[in-house]
């Protein structure tokens, strides 16, 4: 693979694995992946799965050159795993073949079983299978409604150049597994939900933290993961806003920089979550509560988009994403 041709997603699946897809599938791959292989829910026929999460716990720390790396089913493995996916490590496993098999090819076929089995065990998801099985989707039902999840592509984003050693994998999983099921109502009380917070006009760390401090005595700190002094300059935010959501649970605050808008969460504990939404300078973003959701409205190429999230937004073990980010969304195909 020429070291000048970008590794996108498309040309990562069309080299490296299409050529191992059953003749059927390559027949009409479209067909495949919208196939049950288990219309009967056979629980036999899921054991291959869980036997290929297995294998992938014992090996892929020495794969991956990271003896350290603990796979032990939890959500924080996949976040673990997920930082351990850079590129000197992708292309080390393209360059080594086993039976004519890169090396990635089976470390990503076994890796969606097990961020798969994550889903499964860890938040009562059931595997959809399809053909070829790293194809198999998982769904997930939750408050948030009800997503196939399509692990396979994940993988395929997360190890292009694009993505590659951004942790993108532990971004989706964040967003569409633990985000729609996490009990944020379990969270304390912050502060009252009808307390007014003002609009904070010049905004570097030293005046973030004054209009904290002023206006939300009870937050008493921020936690590491808040943009720090130099993010906040480089950002370079129009004004930062501030709602009370959930109840009075988490703080959140949002506002415009030059390449759109970003969104943190902060509970009692501190920051606990990012995301950010390419958009227009203006008109001005909105965003509204409304019930478990919020309501976020963006100009975007001169027309207003609408996006609905859940009010407690991104998980815990969150951080400031840049100018990339990461997009909402309940359940992603591609």
């Amino acid at each position: 693979m020429s070291s000048r041709e970008p590794l996108t997603a498309p040309r990562l699946f069309e080299r490296v694995f299409w050529p191992l897809y059953p003749p059927e599938a390559r027949a009409d791959l479209e067909r495949a992946r919208r196939t049950d292989a288990n219309p009967a829910g056979n629980p036999r026929l899921r054991a291959p799965l869980d036997e290929a999460a297995a294998v992938f716990a014992e090996l892929a720390p020495r794969a991956l050159g990271v003896p350290e790396l603990v796979l032990d089913g939890s959500d924080a493995s996949v976040h673990h795993l997920a930082a351990a996916l850079t590129a000197e490590r992708r292309d080390a496993l393209l360059g080594r073949e086993h039976g004519g098999v890169p090396e990635l090819a089976e470390l990503v076929i076994h890796g969606v079983a097990y961020v798969g089995s994550c889903a499964v065990g860890a938040h009562g998801g059931t595997w959809q299978l399809r053909h070829p099985l790293w194809e198999s989707l998982v769904r997930l039902e939750s408050r948030a409604g009800t997503g196939d999840l399509a692990i396979f592509q994940w993988w395929l984003k997360a190890l292009s150049d694009d993505e590659i050693g951004q942790g993108r994998l532990a971004d989706r999983y964040r967003l569409h597994v633990e985000v729609p099921t996490a009990t944020p109502e379990a969270l304390p009380v912050l502060a009252p939900p009808g307390r007014p917070i003002p609009r904070l006009g010049t905004v570097r760390w030293d005046t973030l933290h004054k209009h904290l401090r002023a206006h939300l005595p009870e937050l008493r700190q921020v936690g590491e993961d808040v943009p720090s002094a130099r993010r906040l300059g480089e950002l370079g935010f129009g004004w930062l806003d501030f709602l009370l959501v959930g109840g009075g649970r988490m703080l959140l605050v949002h506002g415009p920089t030059e390449r759109g808008v970003h969104l943190y969460w902060l509970d009692r504990a501190g920051f606990t979550g990012s995301m950010f939404f390419p958009a227009d300078a203006l008109p001005e973003h909105r965003v509204e509560a409304c019930g478990d959701k919020l309501v976020v409205t963006l100009p975007v190429l001169g027309k207003e988009q609408r996006h609905e999230l859940l009010w407690w937004g991104p998980s815990s073990a969150g951080r400031d994403p840049g100018p990339r980010g990461r997009r909402a969304g309940a359940s992603e195909r591609s």
